[in-house]
């Protein structure tokens, strides 16, 4: 809920757009997204097996998914403030738009979706059931999707510049990926 609102909140201080995807361009990650979303959300409401659990239900676990969902977030928060009104939550070009590597994009190339990932998995982790575990795939492939975009965007538009970023910078997890 506090990811929601500070992401609608934030949404109103952006640039203006001068180039943004086609709606036929979003749906390609829009509906796995929505699919992974309600698989982990609402698993445990579906019919056996996918709300069977798989993962025990332990405090330790719980206190793990717990601080692993709160470092998510928190890495998603300082994303979106660093890129400040650079942002947008679909595939777009901003007016005046800047190459940001600093902050978490000294880490990886996109943070906020290594903050989502990192939430989801800690969410398939505490939740436990074979919905959560199933959602992950449509989570990844969804970020994937709209990740290639935005590097074909940012190529376009800062060749040299992102080049060079995306040679020294993994896309999503530090040093790995």
């Amino acid at each position: 809920m506090l990811f929601a609102v500070i992401w609608l909140l934030a949404a109103f201080a952006t640039k203006q757009t001068v180039y943004k995807e086609s709606g036929l361009q979003r749906l390609r990650y829009i509906v796995p997204l929505l699919l992974g979303w309600f698989l982990l959300a609402k698993g445990h409401r579906l019919s056996d097996p996918l709300n069977h659990r798989v993962i025990p239900h332990l405090d330790a676990l719980a206190w793990i998914g717990t601080v692993l969902c709160i470092a998510g977030l928190a890495f998603c928060v300082w994303a979106r403030f660093t890129l400040g009104r650079n942002w947008s939550g679909v595939v777009t070009l901003k007016g005046g738009h800047e190459l940001i590597t600093s902050g978490p994009y000294a880490f990886v190339r996109h943070p906020i979706y290594t903050g989502l990932l990192t939430m989801c998995v800690a969410t398939a982790l505490v939740v436990g059931h074979i919905a959560a575990i199933i959602a992950m795939p449509f989570v990844i492939v969804s970020l994937w999707i709209k990740l290639r975009s935005e590097e074909t965007l940012m190529l376009e538009n800062f060749p040299a510049g992102y080049e060079a970023y995306s040679r020294r910078v993994k896309r999503l997890i530090p040093f790995v990926l």
